[in-house]
């Protein structure tokens, strides 16, 4: 990765609303099945109990991604702890971003995810990051290296998420 534009807050946190279930949104975020089919294509495993592991692999596209863009993509791209898991409510866990050596000498971060019913069939998700001691990552989950060809974070994410739930279709289709 090349230098950071600015410099990205060391707490970023982002909302989207939905109109789906806390269980379906819950799915979407700890489910192979699910996480395969948004953002960037990862396969996530979770082991959901505080103390439990997690690890995001990438499937093919992921990798050929990569590769068009000359980077080698490893087994796993990012590994954390669940730290609490109560579905289909809360998780919180470390994450750490291995794609990039940089990234992966930063120490550890903190993710959490909230989910929150509303009105007329609509959630909110919450997703607040605690990028402390992470400059490189922050820039990355921001969106500030998308120019650079490294995708537009969180905000990116959860608008791919958002889509897929309610339309069945996510940005690439």
């Amino acid at each position: 990765m090349t230098a950071m534009p600015q410099t990205a807050p060391t707490t970023q946190v982002y909302r989207v609303y939905i109109k789906a279930t806390p269980e379906a949104i819950w799915a979407a975020l700890t489910k192979p099945e699910w996480t395969e089919r948004y953002g960037y294509t990862g396969l996530i495993d979770y082991d959901l109990r505080p103390g439990g592991a997690y690890v995001v692999r990438p499937t093919e596209p992921f990798k050929a991604a990569g590769a068009a863009q000359g980077r080698e993509v490893p087994d796993v791209v990012i590994e954390g702890e669940v730290l609490e898991a109560d579905p289909p409510r809360r998780l919180v866990t470390t994450f750490r971003m291995l794609m990039d050596p940089d990234m992966a000498a930063e120490p550890a971060t903190r993710i959490t995810y909230e989910i929150k019913e509303g009105q007329n069939g609509v959630c909110s998700l919450t997703l607040t990051h605690e990028l402390d001691g992470s400059p490189k990552l922050a820039a990355l989950v921001s969106g500030q290296l998308e120019d650079q060809g490294a995708g537009g974070g969180h905000a990116w994410i959860l608008s791919d998420l958002k889509t897929l739930l309610e339309t069945g279709k996510s940005f690439a289709n």
